[in-house]
């Protein structure tokens, strides 16, 4: 008998969407001690299922038909009360962001405490909280418990949110996307914790994610949604290696895997030792360093954290320079002191021959132009209240560019980001996350930079869609000849697009080389960890020619 068990479940969205239903007529189970993954892109309807297992659906989405059978029971028919009861006792729900999910002024100890005295077991909240602490591994169970979330990672963040679903032992575990933004160590973590706790108390779990490496890495069976319907399902295996549906194969083969043939064939660049000895340097990084001072209270010492160290490297002309490493190594601080969002405290940052780091405000402002940057959050770094146009054209009109030709160059520019220029009109949030990205890159080119710097660029984006940003990235450097300083955590996205990886722990490059080298047979302890934690490592993408639909 299934644990859980949806059938022909239909969710309706308010009239005026893309489409008449969230998700429609599905039907799905998850098992006793097994793990279902359900994948697919952003609005494909993962978490609205999830959320209307958990009775969280707000009242603009109402469930229309269907049954959803737990334990022999169909939850629509419960009361608010009821719904209650059952969660967190019998099913719990880890979200994909915890920083959002954990109240900011509650210490985490304290949080974990009030699910159990809400389901009448806060006698044993005191015996309770840091042993659930430990369990999932967290230094240190009494300490932590008296902090707040904010002083936590986001990966011990994620593991304060799973000892909080797990301190009832339910019996079903719904995983909304919680490792989505973690560093490739800290996501492999937090796989073996599930994976470890789900096989020693026999939970079903149903697991939502867009990652197919999670996928190959812990699924039992797979569920593939697609525009509020699953399209295929079955075991990991024959979905992962023989997928039977066009949606299914595109997204697999939108996976980053690596450098292909095709990539040489395509007229991708790469270099060797010797192309590099034939290019000019454009950007060299020596001896720099930045320092930051951490609060240490009226009266204690405040330490001093080595932001940059050791982090010498060239980057050639033409060539693309992945920095890699987990959060807190410093790709972005490194990056920032290139164009002066951050002032280091010493060094030489050399742009051909100029050393940038003296410089002036004023004297700085002719290189802005040659040097443009990408940043992570596209939606965060885009005036909400200027239109895109506006906002592609701003940097040339700075500049002494006509205000014609600046919004002429614009229209130019979303063409070659491919977005139609009827966009100039718009705002930044009538366009999906990947658009918005895409509006990024159209506006660092407006500047016809030398060198691109793009930081995380494709981190929070769908596999598909990341997959249509690279290409993008790939395409415009071979048309335009650009250079790029690529900043990544994901190593499968920096094996696909750089010719040369550098990696950073802790502040400093610990290994730097061509990607086949430093990928193949790396030298340091450090890389060797970061590949071994990359979830579906063992698993091989299938070829397959489809795309994803628009």
């Amino acid at each position: 008998m299934s644990l859980l068990s949806v059938e022909r479940l239909t969710v309706a969205l308010p009239p005026g969407g893309d489409r008449p239903y969230a998700v429609e007529a599905i039907s799905l189970h998850v098992d006793p001690g097994e793990i279902l993954c359900v994948v697919g892109e952003s609005g494909s309807g993962k978490s609205i299922t999830a959320n209307a297992v958990m009775g969280l659906l707000p009242r603009g989405l109402p469930v229309t038909s269907g049954r959803m059978v737990f334990e022999g029971q169909d939850l629509l028919p419960l009361s608010p009360e009821a719904k209650r009861r059952l969660r967190g006792a019998r099913m719990a729900m880890i979200f994909q962001e915890p920083m959002t999910a954990l109240n900011p002024v509650m210490r985490v100890g304290d949080q974990i405490a009030e699910a159990l005295r809400v389901h009448g077991a806060g006698a044993e909240a005191k015996r309770r909280v840091p042993q659930l602490l430990e369990a999932v591994n967290l230094p240190d169970p009494a300490a932590t418990a008296r902090t707040y979330p904010f002083r936590l990672s986001g990966g011990q963040r994620q593991r304060v949110m799973i000892a909080m679903a797990l301190a009832l032992e339910p019996a079903l575990l719904i995983a909304d996307e919680p490792t989505t933004a973690l560093d490739v160590t800290t996501q492999m973590q937090i796989l073996r914790l599930i994976k470890e706790i789900q096989s020693r108390r026999g939970m079903g779990v149903m697991f939502i994610t867009h990652d197919f490496g999670v996928v190959a890495e812990i699924a039992d069976r797979v569920a593939v949604m697609q525009r509020g319907r699953i399209v295929e399902q079955g075991s990991a295996a024959s979905v992962l290696n023989r997928p039977q549906h066009p949606y299914t194969q595109a997204l697999i083969a939108a996976v980053p895997h690596g450098r292909t043939e095709a990539d040489a064939e395509a007229g991708t660049v790469r270099f060797g030792d010797g192309a590099q000895g034939r290019r000019p340097p454009m950007l060299t990084m020596r001896g720099v360093q930045k320092t930051y001072r951490r609060g240490g209270g009226w009266f204690g010492n405040r330490p001093v954290v080595r932001a940059i160290h050791d982090a010498d490297f060239t980057l050639h002309q033409g060539e693309t320079l992945g920095l890699v490493g987990e959060s807190g190594s410093g790709k972005s601080t490194l990056a920032r002191c290139v164009v002066q969002l951050v002032r280091p405290e010493q060094g030489e940052i050399l742009f051909h021959d100029t050393d940038l780091r003296p410089l002036s405000r004023s004297a700085w402002q002719p290189f802005r132009r040659r040097i443009q940057m990408v940043f992570q959050d596209p939606f965060a770094s885009l005036n909400p209240r200027r239109r895109v146009g506006e906002t592609i054209a701003e940097g040339p009109i700075t500049h002494g560019v006509p205000r014609a030709e600046a919004l002429e160059r614009a229209r130019e520019l979303l063409r070659l980001v491919q977005l139609d220029p009827g966009a100039m009109d718009r705002y930044p949030h009538e366009f999906s996350g990947g658009q918005r990205q895409r509006i990024g890159i159209a506006r660092a080119l407006a500047m016809r930079p030398e060198l691109l710097i793009a930081d995380e660029p494709v981190s929070a984006l769908d596999v598909s869609v990341q997959a249509q940003v690279l290409e993008l990235l790939a395409d415009i450097r071979r048309r335009l000849g650009l250079t790029m300083l690529f900043i990544t955590h994901d190593l499968r996205v920096a094996a696909q697009v750089c010719d040369r990886i550098a990696v950073m722990q802790r502040g400093a490059i610990v290994e730097q080389g061509p990607t086949a080298q430093v990928f193949g047979s790396p030298q340091h302890s450090y890389t060797r960890q970061l590949l071994d934690s990359i979830p579906g490592r063992g698993w091989t993408p299938p070829v397959h020619g489809a795309t994803v639909a628009a």
